[in-house]
């Protein structure tokens, strides 16, 4: 008696190899056959024809505090996801020492725009140490959790107050010994910000963001013979030849697979990854499926109503109450009629009042408007203000996107960017800017967008994106037990209704602790989500079962 099979399904094994009708067996949490199912098993599944593909793997997340409270880590879950990595970015919960988490936890807040309230009240704040931050959280999930030690908390416990400042020699022995001790006990690798956008709360660059070579040479010496983990950072600064030298010779030196966020990247770094990756070194450039972007709604972190006086007026009262004036003409003519008051800063202020950089979201939420979606261009075509389009998305309890980094009209640069053979796919965001994105729904946007739903331009194979999201993004942290439909690997796996896999429309919920709100996305096409051959999600919900494990220190985990 087998536990597990499931019959009658394309399977698209993570590979990148073409789909192929077949059956899989599971036991005791493996794959141990693909090919003539069984005629027994304790659970017999009927595929249907349904896609089967690996769990997917999400590398950026920032659930770092988030599973200390929520177990069944979401929304990432519902996505298809079974392994998440989190601890991106430079910032973290460890190591901190006694007394000091709320500077980490204000830090988090300031970059990642997660409720502070919900962070000290949802975290016991039990560790000193990254060891013992890891022992905290090694506790049961619905997925599979990865961290990796954050150097903005390194740099906080080693050097204090001075934390902003250059670090000396034995700054940097220090933080790479903390580095070290973290690897060893569990961390996929270390991350750190060089982002001028990564500000804390008093408008100060994060510590670590002007870290000099020596110091992420220092740092990165950790790494030396231990045979896994990444080095993960966000730049500014990748066409600068001096960013690059640091980083080609980390990657030489350390062992280490280094994975720098694509944003403000060009042709030096993809020509850089091109030749370290063809001498054998790994320099995995990291994107994602979108543009940087965020949703702007009534709820939100970034409401563009606030910036009239006759809205600021009820915007203390019920959301319902709220949308309701959307629609109601006294109002609508006081906020057309009435003065605009912008902030001071020049970039919030654009945010909010360019009308030609914010589109109404098609009803396929494709993150690819054309300039016809902007709200200035149905304005002019209706002959209505601007902000009445605005008024008329928020009266449907509808956000408003914006897209930043000079969007050209489509998502070429994103597809092309994806397809080449160096790069890994990220950059979801899992459990940060809660007010304002919910990027952790990538992987359904990227399997029904990119692969169905695509008319402004190419599609990519089914075959493809899974790949990118399994085996491909696994490897990057030495997670080999994974990512593949195959005898012997981890029994991870997605059922999916291809032709119906869709997202639904964003939603604000306030379920963090203190009341603390965040939007959510759901999912709708996955028959079943499998983590170790048990399954976590049917049709959509939560089952309940809780098989997800800590990873600790890139390896396959025994199942």
């Amino acid at each position: 008696m087998h536990d597990l099979v499931i019959r009658n399904v394309v399977i698209v094994d993570g590979t990148g190899q073409p789909g192929f009708e077949s059956s899989v067996t599971v036991d005791d949490g493996v794959i141990t056959s693909v090919g003539d199912a069984p005629a027994q098993a304790s659970r017999l599944v009927d595929g249907q024809g349904a896609l089967l593909t690996p769990g997917f793997v999400d590398i950026h997340t920032h659930y770092d505090g988030q599973v200390c409270w929520d177990k069944e880590v979401t929304p990432s879950s519902g996505h298809g996801v079974t392994t998440i990595v989190m601890g991106n970015c430079g910032v973290g919960f460890a190591p901190v020492r006694r007394g000091t988490h709320g500077e980490l936890v204000s830090l988090m807040e300031s970059v990642e725009d997660i409720p502070g309230t919900a962070l000290h009240e949802g975290i016991d704040w039990e560790w000193e140490t990254f060891p013992e931050y890891l022992d905290a959280i090694d506790t049961p999930y619905t997925v599979d959790v990865g961290t990796q030690a954050p150097h903005v908390a390194i740099r906080h416990y080693v050097m204090g107050e001075r934390c902003y400042d250059d670090a000396t020699a034995e700054d940097m022995a220090a933080m790479r010994d903390i580095t070290r001790e973290a690897l060893e006990a569990g961390a996929l690798g270390f991350t750190t910000s060089r982002f001028y956008g990564h500000v804390d709360k008093a408008g100060n660059l994060v510590p670590g963001t002007r870290a000099s070579a020596a110091e992420m040479e220092t740092i990165a010496s950790a790494f030396q013979g231990l045979g896994h983990g990444a080095i993960e950072f966000v730049s500014d600064s990748l066409n600068d030849p001096e960013e690059r030298a640091w980083i080609e010779h980390v990657a030489r030196t350390s062992g280490a697979t280094i994975t720098p966020l694509m944003g403000a990247g060009g042709a030096p770094m993809w020509e850089l990854a091109e030749r370290l990756n063809s001498e054998g070194f790994n320099l995995r450039p990291q994107v994602g499926a979108r543009p940087a972007s965020i949703l702007m709604s009534l709820e939100g972190t970034i409401n563009p109503m606030r910036q009239f006086p006759a809205y600021r007026q009820i915007h203390d009262r019920p959301l319902e109450e709220r949308v309701a004036a959307m629609r109601d003409p006294e109002f609508r003519r006081a906020v057309v009629e009435g003065e605009q008051i912008l902030p001071r800063n020049r970039d919030a202020a654009n945010m909010i009042s360019n009308f030609d950089q914010m589109y109404v979201m098609d009803a396929g939420l494709s993150y690819e408007p054309s300039a016809d979606d902007t709200v200035a261009a149905i304005a002019a075509s209706k002959g209505i203000a601007p902000v009445e389009v605005m008024m008329d998305t928020f009266a449907e309890n509808l956000p408003l996107l914006t897209l930043f980094g000079g969007y050209p009209g489509d998502l070429e640069k994103q597809r092309r960017a994806i397809e080449n053979p160096n790069s890994v796919f990220g950059l979801s965001d899992g459990g940060a800017h809660v007010g304002v994105l919910v990027d952790a729904s990538v992987p359904t946007y990227m399997l029904s967008y990119f692969t169905r739903d695509r008319t402004r331009g190419p599609k990519m194979p089914v075959e493809f994106v899974v790949h990118k999201l399994t085996q491909d993004s696994a490897g990057v942290y030495g997670l080999n037990d994974r990512g593949v439909i195959a005898p012997g690997y981890k029994a991870d796996l997605n059922l999916v209704d291809y032709e119906s896999l869709a997202l639904d429309r964003p939603y604000m919920a306030y379920d963090l602790p203190a009341g603390g709100k965040r939007l959510i996305q759901r999912a709708r096409g996955y028959r079943m989500t499998i983590n170790r051959g048990e399954v976590t999600y049917e049709n959509g919900e939560h089952t309940g079962a809780m098989p997800g494990r800590l990873i600790r220190g890139g390896q396959a985990i025994p199942v």
